[in-house]
């Protein structure tokens, strides 16, 4: 950027102190954590990039603003519509077990852990960033990082010093590399994954006990993937993949597409108890089938089948609450797969994630969910690394076992949704496995009953624990419901005579963030809830 050009950018891009929670623009867009991050992200879009560019500053600036929530060393799945092509592609933005991270070599410790250096898989969100930049964007690294750098240096304790050295190191082998801008920014990862990064990573975890080798790195490889999707009523939905737990949000709105959810009414104990009891048979099926598809057969169309939804759908009893787990058989097309083993682990603590949605003038749009925590430093590297190998099991002959090479199965879930091939809306929620619970209640919030987004944001939430939890497989807690206290009394004891074991929450169900966009006049709505610290501006 030319100084000229920074000095307009001061006078012109709002402050983080100046960023609220909900905001209207026809120009650009971007909700998401800490409002550094959404200021970071404004600035390159008025700077004239594209939500590629905006959101790769925003993520960046999120290890930072957020970094408590999701670390540089973490991982990142993005979705992006680009509208030049038409189409949306996920990026796969989550590392694998490296050659060490066996299933005996974790059974032999009593299971993997839940912080510390050994549950760390490879670093993702470096190639995340820089395959998103270099496929879809149209600026330098040297340009998106710079909010982060200015982030970084306001506060220089060791770490920020540290991670603030490692960026620079990273844009000076982008300035150094030949070629056109993709290239300069392949090179970047080039340097992280197979250069000197990837060296002194290799001989700080051996001096420290650590299982991430050089030819992890370097074997480490960001794919751009087919996202898998599912219309309802009239729009697309699309997720990533059963690596991540994101089709199980659209296997629920198959389920649902049996209701009339508008006659039982918004937020009514009919509408609760049916989007609950969808889940629960949605969430048993991701339990027992999902996995890496690299590694394991996942019938991820039968799944997703509305003929499946329909042998599904009359376990439903809209006047019983399910108090059992019952995933199905898509191999065998029946409803319940009947003797399958719904196992529980030693149990982890959930840990929180943070959010990313951007939209631009030129109807691009952007939805990632960065993640990472409860690890380490890696020495004067700065990087803090993740704990995500927690996330798999060693149950042997689950698609979810932990095997080198593997990713483990997630639960970072964003979500883009498209209405006549154009995108209408842009999802991120931060929050384990309550993540698509969330999302799918602003979905429902917003095309179902016609919300606005900051209405989808505030209105009340609940989730249920009736799954096995992601975080060291922790037990299901079977009919349980939380549900947001201002809700009317009435509705709790309707679902209460139902069988559900209802709970008053005043916290914040979740962190969700939204953008929608109206394809007849480009205004987008940015969003995110107040009350769980998430910001959104536009322009």
């Amino acid at each position: 950027m030319t100084a000229r050009l920074l000095l307009l950018l001061v006078l012109v891009v709002p402050q983080a102190e100046e960023i609220g929670w909900s905001a209207r623009g026809k120009e650009g867009a971007v909700a998401a954590g800490g409002a550094g991050s959404v200021a970071a992200g404004i600035e390159i879009l008025k700077a004239g990039g594209n939500a590629a560019d905006a959101a790769v500053a925003t993520i960046l600036a999120l290890s930072v603003t957020d970094h408590t929530q999701f670390c540089f060393g973490g991982e990142v799945p993005i979705l992006v519509f680009e509208a030049k092509r038409g189409e949306v592609e996920a990026v796969s933005g989550m590392g694998e077990a490296p050659k060490l991270a066996t299933r005996e070599h974790f059974e032999a410790r009593g299971g993997i852990p839940a912080r510390g250096l050994e549950p760390a898989a490879v670093p993702a969100t470096l190639g995340a960033c820089t395959t998103t930049l270099a496929r879809y964007g149209t600026m330098s690294l040297e340009q998106v990082v710079a909010p982060t750098l200015r982030l970084l240096d306001r506060d220089p304790s060791s770490w920020r010093a540290d991670l603030a050295r490692t960026l620079r190191r990273l844009v000076d082998a982008e300035k150094a590399a030949a070629g056109d801008r993709p290239a300069k920014i392949r090179a970047v990862s080039e340097y992280f994954y197979r250069g000197p990064i990837a060296r002194e990573l290799e001989a700080w975890m051996k001096e420290n006990g650590g299982l991430i080798r050089y030819e992890d790195m370097a074997a480490h490889e960001t794919r751009i993937e087919k996202p898998v999707s599912v219309d309802y009523r009239g729009l697309q939905v699309l997720k990533c993949g059963p690596w991540t737990q994101g089709p199980y949000l659209l296997e629920s709105l198959r389920l649902l597409e049996g209701f009339d959810l508008k006659a039982m009414g918004h937020n009514s104990a009919d509408t609760i108890h049916v989007t609950v009891e969808a889940m629960k048979l949605a969430l048993s099926d991701r339990d027992v089938h999902y996995g890496d598809p690299r590694f394991v057969d996942v019938p991820i169309d039968t799944l997703l089948s509305k003929a499946y939804a329909d042998l599904r759908r009359p376990l439903i009893d809209m006047k019983k609450a399910s108090l059992v787990q019952r995933p199905g058989d898509p191999r065998g097309m029946k409803a319940l797969l009947g003797e399958a083993q719904t196992r529980k682990g030693l149990g982890g603590k959930p840990n929180d994630t943070t959010t990313c949605v951007v939209a631009d003038r030129w109807g691009n749009v952007v939805a990632a969910t960065p993640s990472g925590w409860s690890g380490v430093v890696a020495g004067a590297s700065g990087i803090w690394l993740g704990t995500r190998l927690q996330s798999f099991n060693t149950w042997k002959g689950h698609p979810n076992c932990i095997e080198p090479g593997k990713r483990p199965r997630i639960t970072l879930t964003p979500t883009i949704v498209l209405k006549g091939g154009k995108p209408v809306a842009a999802v991120s929620v931060a929050g384990g496995d309550g993540q698509d619970q969330v999302t799918l209640q602003v979905l429902l919030n917003h095309f179902e009953f016609g919300l606005a987004p900051d209405a989808a944001m505030t209105a009340p939430r609940f989730m249920t624990h009736h799954f096995t939890g992601s975080f060291r497989q922790t037990p299901p807690d079977l009919g349980d419901l939380r549900l947001q206290s201002d809700v009317s009394e009435k509705v709790f004891e309707d679902l209460r005579a139902r069988g559900h074991d209802v709970s008053p929450t005043r916290a914040p169900v979740w962190h969700p963030v939204m953008v929608s966009i109206d394809p007849a006049t480009g205004e987008k709505h940015a969003a995110g809830d107040p009350k769980a610290r998430r910001h959104a501006a536009a322009y």
